[in-house]
């Protein structure tokens, strides 16, 4: 399954090619089933590949490249700046971006070698989704992440803005210096989608069917959005076919689906010392997501509390109990999984390589993490 970025309904994607059709999200549950079914988890041929292994010497020359890029004369700024590049964080989106490169260059050069300019298109990745991050907390007013203070807790919010703004002015410096105009574009658009897809989530929609609709489109928008864009533009600098351009698209738009579904899943299931965060954050901030709404299925008053944003006192405590109560994780964790599934079907037409075999596992592998 996946989502557009327009259009007012999502698309299921069958893994088998990159094209869509919509569907109604009353029909959600079934097809979820019915693409388990059809989609196996080829673990088989995943030959013990280890991803972060395989991209080992890449993401050690990612994050030293970006903390060198960081490392401005301005003591504080510089800090602040390098302050979540400290080898802590997940390095999730550089490494897909890397394996992407890789099982694209081996398919069409017969070479697994990494381009310069696709490094940069996963530093500039790392650097958009960190500056994302600083802008979100500030947004969030959350205090930790990743188990440590956040930027704006630990420096206040004026100057946490100012260096989320400072790290995307580098990031497009990066672009720009690969001179290549459609990169430019693609990767362009993922800040819009960020800031659109932030803005989607201050708002809700009434009627159900709509609600659902819209936290897809926001999940695209704030998640999925870098992942398809970045692998895109390294196929694009891999001189691929249109077909395997857009293969890698829905590869890295399934897989960010797939990775933020699991996220709100884990919000609900997971413990504030294994998250690095508070737990039930979405909840405290107003926000329903996919377990919520699939409750909302089962539980109707549970709509009157999404509506209102679980601003009364003892709504967040109602709305855990009722999701708890409901199959809303479950089926969420179904949604991920038919997205993980769609993720290894596109890749069937790439050559076989190691590092597709290691693009096979993430798929997996995003659904078995904890934090």
């Amino acid at each position: 399954m996946s989502t557009t970025s327009s259009g007012n309904t999502p698309t299921i994607l069958s893994g088998k090619g990159p094209t869509p059709c919509r569907v109604s999200p009353c029909k959600f549950r079934i097809l979820q089933q019915r693409e388990l079914t059809s989609q196996t988890l080829h673990t088989d041929t995943q030959k013990d590949v280890n991803p972060f292994q395989l991209a080992k010497p890449e993401l050690d020359h990612i994050c030293s490249s970006i903390n060198q890029t960081l490392n401005t004369q301005m003591t504080e700024l510089r800090e602040m700046a390098q302050y979540y590049f400290d080898g802590q964080g997940k390095t999730f989106r550089p490494l897909i971006v890397l394996l992407m490169a890789k099982a694209l260059n081996a398919h069409g050069k017969n070479t697994d070698i990494i381009s310069q300019s696709q490094k940069q298109v996963a530093m500039i990745s790392e650097m958009i989704h960190t500056a994302s991050l600083v802008h979100d907390d500030v947004i969030d007013n959350s205090s930790t992440r990743r188990g440590k203070p956040t930027v704006d807790s630990r420096w206040g919010q004026r100057k946490a803005i100012l260096v989320g703004d400072y790290i995307l002015s580098v990031s497009s410096l990066l672009l720009a210096q690969l001179r290549n105009e459609e990169v430019v574009k693609i990767l362009s658009q993922v800040i819009e989608d960020l800031v659109r897809g932030e803005f989607m989530q201050l708002g809700s929609k009434e009627e159900p069917n709509d609600r659902f609709n819209h936290y897809l489109k926001k999940t695209f928008k704030k998640t999925a959005s870098l992942m398809a864009n970045s692998c895109k533009a390294v196929a694009v600098l891999s001189n691929c076919s249109d077909d395997l351009t857009e293969r890698a698209f829905e590869y890295g738009r399934n897989i960010g689906m797939a990775f933020q579904l699991i996220d709100d899943l884990l919000d609900f299931t997971s413990h504030e010392s294994v998250m690095g965060k508070p737990t039930a954050a979405d909840l405290k901030l107003g926000l329903a997501t996919a377990p919520v709404l699939y409750a909302a299925q089962e539980h109707k008053e549970l709509n009157a509390l999404i509506m209102r944003r679980f601003c009364h006192e003892g709504d967040v405590e109602l709305a855990r109990s009722l999701v708890a109560k409901s199959d809303g994780v479950y089926q969420t964790r179904l949604l991920a999984e038919a997205h993980s599934a769609a993720a290894i079907g596109l890749l069937k037409e790439f050559k076989p390589s190691k590092a597709r075999d290691a693009l096979e596992h993430v798929a997996t592998m995003v659904l078995s993490r904890n934090k």
